[in-house]
């Protein structure tokens, strides 16, 4: 049955992540919405997507809402489908972070093994919605047949190792100002070939240092092009940002300053005199690395075929048709959450 669909973001980095659903669902013959909100208001995805505001959300009254944020607009109809925005770094407690059910979502579609039994068992608790392993539309583009966006981005290197550089924005994980004389240091030796990038939040004047150091050994990547330099990386150096788990999925390492919950897949350190050691280690990494690189992928992300935006779509499809059970109502706790959304979107229509 072809339907509407309606894309929800409320941040630019969700962008790389609904850009494959939405070709998922135009190829299947649906019409695509997408309305953006909050950071990512004044933000867009290429055409043949729709985009819409508010009022235009509401009247399209979509089968389903794809949400790639924390919440989802619930005065919207069909059913509402969290797909996340990143994977479970640890960065806060289970309750606060990556496992915090806000009684707003149907269906969740999880990125493998070690997200889903969590929360299959929350699911199993709270019964008011259902669970399915689908894999992380973002991640379909780093297994397509077509590499030529990521051949680009290694073109300037000439031959050299290609090395990520990603933070996050959070001010007491970020590596991004404690590592930015180590880094400058290597660039300017041209050993390597530098992808720079930094998460959309983090202070302007760190954007404007590390944009400094672009030239013929470096170039900043926008957060658009997030996916295409993991791609075309051969090694990433980050902190605690979830795209430290995107990376592996590759089975490529990974450098990390100061980790909030270093694993064995991962080469962590603390002081940045280090780096090019660290670095050293990385480009010849040994078969103990390797196997961790290989089992920890397998558990956060197993799908290699670039299809989970079309695994979401079935998963959608048999939560509409009542094949994952029938659904409790949502919690009474859920109803200050919907009033608060309403109150920050303006909106007290039906």
């Amino acid at each position: 049955m072809m339907a509407d669909y309606l894309l929800f973001a409320t941040e630019r980095y969700a962008l790389p992540i609904l850009q494959p659903l939405a070709h998922a669902l135009q190829a299947a013959g649906h019409g695509v919405h997408a309305w953006f909100a909050d950071g990512a208001a004044s933000a867009a995805l290429p055409s043949p997507v729709r985009m819409v505001g508010l009022r235009e959300a509401v009247a399209l009254k979509p089968r389903a809402v794809f949400s790639a944020a924390n919440w989802v607009p619930t005065f919207v109809s069909g059913a509402k489908v969290q797909l996340f925005h990143g994977f479970n770094v640890e960065k806060r407690s289970d309750e606060r972070g990556h496992f915090r059910v806000r009684g707003l979502f149907d269906l969740y579609c999880t990125q493998g093994p070690a997200t889903t039994a969590p929360f299959q068992a929350l699911a199993q608790r709270e019964r008011h919605f259902a669970v399915v392993e689908t894999g992380w539309p973002k991640l379909d583009p780093l297994f397509s047949a077509d590499d030529s966006d990521a051949q680009i981005l290694r073109a300037p290197a000439m031959g050299r190792p290609v090395v990520m550089f990603a933070s996050t924005f959070t001010e007491r994980l970020s590596a991004a100002p404690h590592l930015l004389d180590a880094i400058a240091a290597e660039v300017a030796s041209g050993e390597r070939y530098w992808l720079l990038t930094l998460h959309p939040k983090c202070a302007p004047e760190l954007f404007a240092r590390y944009r400094a150091l672009t030239g013929p050994n470096a170039a900043f990547v926008e957060t658009e092009q997030l996916v295409t330099a993991q791609r075309a990386a051969d090694v990433l150096l980050a902190d605690t940002t979830s795209v430290v788990s995107e990376f592996v999925v590759q089975r490529k390492p990974v450098v990390t300053f100061r980790n909030r919950a270093p694993k064995p897949h991962m080469i962590d350190f603390t002081d940045p005199a280090h780096l090019p050691a660290m670095l050293a280690r990385a480009f010849a990494p040994d078969e103990q690395l390797l196997h961790a690189l290989a089992a920890y992928a397998d558990a956060i992300h197993p799908y290699r075929d670039g299809r989970s935006s079309e695994r979401v779509i079935a998963a959608t499809h048999s939560l509409l048709a009542g094949e994952l059970g029938e659904l409790s109502r949502k919690p009474l706790s859920s109803v200050w959450r919907r009033l608060q959304i309403r109150r920050d979107l303006g909106y007290w229509g039906r």
